[in-house]
This record gives C-alpha cells, structure tokens and sequence, in this order.
C-alpha cells in the first residue's frame, strides 16, 4: 500500500473535500503534515455529535487517519517563513481555501514555485479559481444542488433530495488525489511541477456523465426516478412479501430472470421482446412484476434469482454493511489503535496492491502533536528557534 512512499504532503485543507483527499494520499502511504492554525485547527474536529467519551469528533476520526498535525500561524510573517521552509521539503501542497486567501497570505503558486519548481499545489475549491461564482461560498449541499445531482434524486414527482453520500465533497477529494497522482507522473518524467485548479462544481458536473449525453440526443431533462433506470427495464426497487430487494435485468438478464420469476411467458410476450420494447412499455411490465414478488419473501426471490445468475442484491443499512462477510473479507472494517480509546473499528481502504489486504492505519493526529518533531528533524529548527516562534504564537 505504499505507493505514494516518499512523497510529502503539506495539507492546509479542511472541513471534508480536502481532508477526505489528503487521506487517501496518506492511505498509499504519502507523509501528510497537516497544517492547521492556532484557534482549534480544522473545525472538523469539533463537528458533531457523535463524539467519543473525551469529547474527540467522530467525523474527524473518520477523515484524518495517518496525517501529522502541525500547529502553525499562517498569517504571521514568522509562520510564513516556516511554511516557505516546509515548501522547499515537499512534493505536494494542498489547499482548499477560498480562491484568493493563498494569495493574501503571500503563498500562492506564483510564490511557492520557485522556492521549490518541482512542487504540485492542488487547489480545490466550491467553484474554482476563475469564473462568475469564484467568490461564491458553497458546501456539499449546495454544490449538489448546482451540480445537478439533487434534481434527479429522489421519487418521481417528489421534492427535490441531496445523496445520502455527500458526493459534492468526497468526490472533490477523489478527483484531486487522482489529479495530483498524474501530476506527480508527469514531474517524475520531466521535472515540472503543476498548479491543479479544483472545482468542487466541475467534479460533480463530471458525474452526470450519461445523463448529460442522453440529454444533448434527445432534449429529454432527466428527472427524479426514484431507483428505476431511464434505458433499463425492470432495474430498481422491488416489494417482496417481506421487505425490499433490487434487479438490475439487462438485455442478456431477461429471460433467466423471467426464469426465476416463474413467468417464462413473458419472454414471448411482443411488448417485453427487447430491452427497448420493455422500456416502452414500463408500466404495463413492473404492474406485472411487482405483482408477482409480493407473493414470495426476499431470502425465497434472492435464492432464485442467484440460481439463474440474475443481479440481484438485498438493501443494506450501514449496520449490516459493516458486519457483511464480504465487506469483512476484503478488509473494509479494520481495527485502529487509539492511544486514548483503545481499539476502534475504522473504515479500510479499497485500493489493494499486489493481493495485499493488509491495512493497520495510524489515528488522527491530536493539534499540533507533531510541530516540535516536524521542524526540528525535517527543518533541523535548533530548540531555542523552536521557543521563540512558541512565544510569538506562531507554533503550538
């Protein structure tokens, strides 16, 4: 898992966008310092509840394993001139300030270049470095429901819903990890570095991938379905007997699931005879399936349509997820040694190298735990340097 061995991240993020982004560097093994400031650091650290028994935030712990945290004033000429010293030792800086604060703080990449030229900054914001709403302060919610994501979740005819997953923000995180791995790539080939200009609203603009495509064929705007699929007929939710479970028949599924529906009829019927022909007639055949697995329980449809290899998967709430043999096999729940709380169980890691499931992450760092170790072996800080940016409220 050490694929990113060697490489040193100063992480000046907060909230869940960065911190989600530096972790997953800190996951294939990048040494994260994570700077924050004298007044409490990143507010994720006081969001909740829930919080453990000493008052740590549980969303903190979830989204800052294997960093160092390094208490430095930023706004400070002293702390400027150790962050300039940081620079000139890291690979990668990553910031998700508001567009212009790096600027004013004197540490934009047109000032950290050429005190390290091979740096990659990656600078994730709501709405990017340019454009009519650079300014604009957004969070996850608000960036879904920019981005489009929010007006097609939910029932048809309903309100319109946020994703139960905040994608506004996590997948601001995945996208500028994946960015700062190619701009990593391309440094090692030639040397150059690069500023990474993430937009929180682009990466989810991304995401609408075919529904864009299906939008710009036929004009159609895509509206809430619920589970069902707009070019997939029966896929989504259905009632059982006792509970719920979901399909996903494509064309190839059809007839083992009719098969497994005891309705091999449905085959021959002209109005089901391709996919096309049973997305045009939707009503008319889920009326006819729903009808039919109300009549059997969830464990009786599952086992019948497994036996035809149809895709079918009962619907999880997080506390079955987290006990589910397969997620436990795969290594998805891992125990992290706290030295205050003991063993917890924390999320694993789904990136798997060369078989290796193995993964033992480090807890969050506690504020400032590692300033006095980072500046004095990295930076080689003499203790009496060390004191005096103590006295002047520039380290804590």
């Amino acid at each position: 898992m050490r694929l990113f061995e060697g490489v040193r991240v100063l992480d000046l993020s907060r909230m869940l966008a960065g911190p989600y982004g530096s972790m997953l560097l800190a996951d294939m093994g990048a040494e994260v310092l994570k700077i924050e400031a004298p007044d409490g650091g990143d507010p994720m650290r006081a969001m909740g509840p829930p919080f453990l028994p000493d008052g740590e935030s549980a969303y903190f712990l979830a989204i800052n394993r294997n960093k160092k945290s390094l208490v430095l004033d930023l706004a400070k000429p002293a702390g400027r001139d150790v962050f300039l010293d940081l620079v000139a030792q890291a690979d990668v800086v990553w910031e998700n300030f508001r567009p212009g604060v790096m600027e004013r703080l004197g540490l934009g990449y047109a000032t950290l270049s050429p005190v390290n030229p091979a740096l990659v900054m990656c600078s994730l914001s709501a709405y990017g470095q340019e454009g009519p709403y650079r300014d604009w302060p957004a969070f996850d919610l608000a960036l879904q429901a920019m981005g489009g994501a929010m007006s097609i979740t939910g029932e048809a005819g309903g309100h319109p819903v946020r994703m139960g997953l905040p994608m506004g923000d996590l997948s601001g995180g995945m996208f500028g990890a994946f960015a700062v791995a190619g701009a990593l790539l391309r440094r090692a080939r030639t040397g150059q570095g690069a500023h990474l200009d993430l937009s929180l609203l682009d990466c989810q603009v991304s995401l609408l991938s075919y529904l864009a495509q299906y939008f710009w064929t036929d004009g159609v705007v895509p509206r809430p379905m619920g589970a069902a699929h707009a070019s997939v007929v029966p896929y989504g939710t259905l009632a059982t007997r006792d509970g719920h479970l979901i399909v996903a028949v494509f064309e190839r599924f059809w007839p083992a699931f009719c098969q497994a529906a005891a309705h091999p009829e449905w085959t021959a019927d002209p109005r089901f005879a391709a996919n096309a022909d049973r997305v045009a007639n939707r009503a008319a055949l889920m009326a006819l399936v729903e009808r039919a697995f109300v009549r059997r329980t969830t464990a009786e449809w599952l086992e019948r349509l497994h036996a035809e290899g149809v895709p079918a998967t009962p619907i999880q709430t997080v506390d079955r997820v987290l006990s589910d043999p397969q997620v436990r096999h795969r290594q998805m729940v891992v125990d992290l040694e706290h030295p205050r709380h003991g063993r917890l169980p924390t999320l694993g890691t789904p990136i798997k190298v060369d078989g290796a499931m193995r993964f033992t992450p480090a807890p969050p760092p506690r504020l400032g735990q590692h300033t006095d170790e980072v500046l004095t072996t990295l930076l080689k800080y003499p203790g009496e340097r060390l004191e005096a940016l103590r006295r002047e409220g520039v380290i804590a």
